[in-house]
């Protein structure tokens, strides 16, 4: 139990910030770019995104690995990240 922690804190860490960040991307950025005219708040919150997201699917995949996971357990993370607030719920479903 004690080698799963560190794993399972930094893959919903990375979680939680890929969803804010896809949050702030689709409320406010998209917003900002098709109703202010403002496309630097898009390109910005973008990458920020693009990284996060990345970052939690390295953690995904590294968590999978050393923890066993079937790799349905690891495709439910991946299409949780697709939708907007799925990040947020897979706190309970990854501790099962």
């Amino acid at each position: 139990m004690e080698q799963q922690a560190p794993n399972i804190k930094n893959l919903l860490i990375a979680g939680y910030l890929e969803g804010i960040s896809y949050l702030l991307l689709l409320g406010v950025a998209m917003p900002l770019k098709y109703y202010a005219d403002m496309p630097i708040a898009v390109k910005i919150a973008g990458s920020v995104h693009g990284v996060l997201f990345i970052w939690f699917l390295l953690a995904l995949g590294r968590t999978t690995a050393k923890l066993k996971w079937p790799l349905s357990k690891a495709f439910v993370g991946v299409l949780a990240s697709l939708l907007p607030f799925g990040p947020f719920f897979l706190d309970r479903y990854f501790k099962k």
